[in-house]
């Protein structure tokens, strides 16, 4: 800074900056401070100054800038306002510099995009010149070829002449003369008559596009051919200079031709075109479509026709592709072996596999006892691995131990020390000879104080079970499946029989295996257990099983976990199916599902004819027996819905043997799964009871079952439905236990409570809960539990009933697997004197 005079006497304090900076000024006069007046190349600014009271004393920019000075603003403050003015000054040069670079940048961008879009463009232009050139020159190749072409065929259809003596008669004109320009001319004079470029053509192409009058009208001359046409004239021509079109051989295919084909699959089988083949139907009158079937008879025809053999074929050769196959002894490989455990009921043979396995599974089965084929893989302590299946032990399940001996290589036979050789263990040693396997006799219940394993041993000597310690060939191992007792020993007694079995098979091939057990699964659909035989069964594979096939959804081992595969011995829950297959089928992996479907279809039309020639009576004789019987014999029709497959197949069996030459027990229908309203009306019609065996009716069932008066009866232990069913027909009638359903209820909550357990909270939906009155628990209209209440409470009261629309808690006795969503029915039990 400076400090000048000016005229006026007043000091002005002067602050210099660059070319564009402005200056800035302040005047003194009288010891007040006037307005700072801050001078740019663009504006002047005055800036009034607070006086000692905080107005301004000046006018300020609005008054002219003719203000005073207010007191109090020191040389500091003032020189602090000016930096501050200068730090603006810079803001907005630097602002004004950013734009200018910005701008620039802008420029720069937009002078790139276009030249790359002039780039683009130019290499568009080579591109298509490019390729207009190219397409000139196979158009002037194509006509050259044309040209020679024709040129050749002219001299081969018009030979030379010859002169008596032999010689040619050819003339040989000069150079330049007119018979040798002629043969120069005449293709161009020929490209001018087919409509070539030349300009005075007669009938040269069409330009423009075919209107509907030119083609109404038949104006196709000139009409530009495709690329088609003329490749196809170029082969025409070629073919006629090389002396005549070449013929292609025709192959010849042996044509399998069942009984029924479709017309569709005949084509393909022949490898003809399905429009050729119907033509050839209908020029021999039979006007049919490629997806309806045809006779052998005309197949055959057709075949002929086409030139092809026929080889005619039956229908029980589809069955041909799961033939087996003997395998290599290099391929074979150790498998585990499949123990089946069998024996008399109540002897403890559940409780026995569980104790090997370490499982609960009697608690599931009602009244303790097992009623279906359960199959397991258990690890031994050395490592081994072992399958076991156990096997129901009530005379009523004499088919399915009959199939568990089947697939089975070592049979334990199960004997209780203290109940001894009883009807269904001598069942199985018959079974276990008829099949042809090994036995080891487990004698349980070694622990009871009036258990006698002597006694067991001798009494087995009058079936030819002759054990070792009796001086014969079979192993006996004295257990207890409730102490432990003895299942070591059993174990290697088991590893024993199967090192020398020396048990192997093939896991490198298409699966076999047996059904041990199917059901119908509300969510999961047809289900079923299979034993794998030989090979491996793998997820996503096609097979038939019996009268069903499908491809392999998912694959559960007897843990409930997903597999991806399952090899030989190895047991395993198939998803997939299209039905419910019957327990004991054979499964198949096939190569195609069209193979599949076609041996699936066969069998069930075996079955069906079959079934037909046994109901259907073919002489006399027998159609006035068939009378005669029919007048005498009163029959009870019963209908029978279960929960798998082979409980319903063994109450049928069941229901075969009761009866006499008065009486008989017909069922009209067995089935797998729910009751349905169906069912209930195909009892109303016959007048026949529903027999429900661990499965329940839905809504709509039991509304029509009251308003139809069908009497529907649920059992969970069989041979409880077959001594009803034997009662009722020998006219034998006891008192009845009756049983009343009082209501139902829902389960909407499942809470934990300490001293109780899991407590259920209800909602009921029907009628009444009682506290006293015995509980089911059903799960998708199956039967899950069946006991009674632990507590049934109101709020936290303790409560005798509630009534239908109440909440409500329920804890089941001994019993904790409940889940939302499932129903309580609950029932109350009473007898009643029954009449016929």
């Amino acid at each position: 800074m400076n400090h000048m005079s000016d005229n006026d006497g007043k000091k002005t304090l002067g602050v210099r900056g660059g070319p564009r900076s402005g200056s800035v000024k302040q005047s003194f006069s009288h010891g007040r401070t006037k307005n700072v007046v801050v001078e740019t190349k663009r504006k002047r600014v005055v800036v009034p100054k607070p006086g000692p009271a905080g107005k301004s004393t000046g006018g300020g920019a609005a008054s002219g800038g003719s203000g005073k000075r207010p007191a109090g603003i020191t040389d500091a403050e003032m020189e602090r306002r000016l930096k501050a003015v200068q730090a603006a000054k810079a803001r907005e040069a630097e602002e004004v510099a950013q734009r200018e670079a910005e701008e620039k940048a802008r420029e720069k961008e937009r002078e790139r995009r276009r030249e790359e879009a002039e780039a683009k463009a130019r290499e568009e232009r080579e591109r298509e010149e490019a390729l207009k050139a190219k397409a000139e020159e196979e158009e002037r190749q194509k006509r050259e070829a044309e040209e020679a072409a024709k040129r050749a065929a002219a001299q081969a259809a018009a030979p030379a002449p010859q002169d008596d003596g032999g010689r040619s008669a050819k003339a040989a004109p000069s150079r330049g003369g007119p018979a040798d320009r002629a043969p120069r001319n005449e293709p161009r004079n020929d490209r001018d008559d087919r409509g070539g470029r030349g300009k005075g053509r007669a009938d040269g192409r069409r330009s423009g596009k075919l209107t509907l009058n030119k083609a109404l009208s038949g104006d196709e001359g000139g009409r530009q051919k495709s690329l088609a046409a003329m490749k196809r004239k170029q082969e025409r021509a070629r073919q006629k200079a090389m002396g005549g079109p070449v013929q292609r051989e025709k192959v010849v295919r042996d044509v399998q031709v069942p009984e029924a084909i479709m017309v569709g699959e005949l084509a393909n089988r022949m490898a003809e075109r399905v429009a050729d083949v119907v033509k050839a139907l209908m020029q021999n009158g039979m006007m049919v479509t490629q997806n309806q079937t045809i006779d052998a008879d005309t197949a055959e025809l057709i075949v002929e026709e086409f030139g092809h053999n026929i080889v005619r074929v039956s229908d029980a050769d589809v069955e041909d592709v799961i033939k087996e196959v003997e395998d290599k002894e290099e391929d074979l490989k150790p498998r585990a072996p499949v123990v089946t455990i069998m024996g008399h009921v109540d002897h403890g043979k559940t409780s026995l596999l569980d104790a090997i396995r370490n499982a609960k599974v009697v608690s599931g089965e009602a009244g303790g006892i097992t009623q279906h084929i359960g199959a397991y893989q258990v690890q031994s302590d050395s490592g081994q691995t072992l399958t076991f299946l156990d096997t129901p032990g009530h005379a009523a399940f004499t088919s399915m131990r009959a199939r568990g001996a089947q697939v089975t290589d070592i049979v334990v036979l199960v004997v209780a020390a203290d109940d001894s050789v009883m009807p269904q263990t001598v069942e199985a040693i018959n079974h276990a000879k008829a099949a042809g396997v090994p036995m080891i006799v487990a004698i349980n219940k070694i622990d009871k104080p009036e258990a006698d394993a002597n006694t067991v041993r001798s009494e087995l000597l009058q079936h030819e079970v002759i054990v070792e310690q009796m001086s014969g060939d079979v192993q006996d191992v004295e257990v207890s499946a409730h102490s432990g007792q003895g299942l070591d020993e059993l174990l290697e007694a088991i590893a024993l029989q199967a090192e020398i079995l020396e048990l192997k098979a093939n896991p490198d091939r298409a699966a076999v295996g047996a059904v041990i057990e199917a059901q119908l699964d509300v969510g999961r659909g047809p289900v079923a257990t299979v034993l794998v035989q030989s090979g491996t069964l793998r997820q996503g594979d096609v097979f038939v099983v019996g009268e069903q096939y499908g491809k392999v959804r998912a694959l559960v081992n007897d843990k409930g976990e997903r597999v991806k595969e399952a090899g030989p011995s190895v047991p395993v829950e198939v998803l997939g199916l299209n039905g419910t297959p019957e327990a004991g089928d054979v499964l198949n992996v096939t190569e195609t599902e069209a193979q599949a479907r076609e041996i699936a279809e066969y069998r069930e039309k075996s079955a069906k004819e079959k079934r037909a020639a046994a109901g259907a009576a073919t002489t006399l004789e027998q159609l006035m027996q068939k009378a005669k019987e029919d007048e005498n014999v009163t029959e009870m029709p019963i209908l029978v819905k279960a929960d798998v497959q082979g409980s319903a197949e063994a109450i049928v069996q069941a229901m075969e043997k009761i009866g006499n030459e008065e009486v008989r027990v017909r069922v009209l229908h067995a089935g797998v799964g729910a009751i349905t309203e169906s069912d209930i009306g195909l009892a109303e019609a016959s007048g026949a009871p529903v027999f429900g065996f661990n499965v329940r009716a839905n809504a709509p069932a039991r509304n029509a079952a009251n308003q139809k008066g069908v009497e529907i009866r649920y059992y969970s232990v069989i041979y409880d439905l077959v001594d009803d069913v034997k009662a009722a027909a020998s006219g034998l009638l006891s008192a009845e236990i009756r049983e009343n359903f009082i209501g139902y209820a829902q389960i909407k909550e499942v809470f934990k409570v300490s001293g109780v357990g899991k407590v259920a909270g209800c909602l009921v939906t029907e009628g009444v809960a009682r506290r006293s009155a015995g509980v089911r628990l059903l799960r998708d209209d199956v039967v899950i539990h069946e006991g009674t209440l632990k507590t049934l409470k109101r709020f936290k009261d303790e409560v005798a009933e509630v009534i239908s629309g109440q909440e409500c808690g329920m804890a089941f006795e001994n019993y904790e697997d409940v889940r939302p969503g499932d129903v309580i029915e609950i029932f109350e039990r009473e007898e009643v004197e029954r009449t016929l």
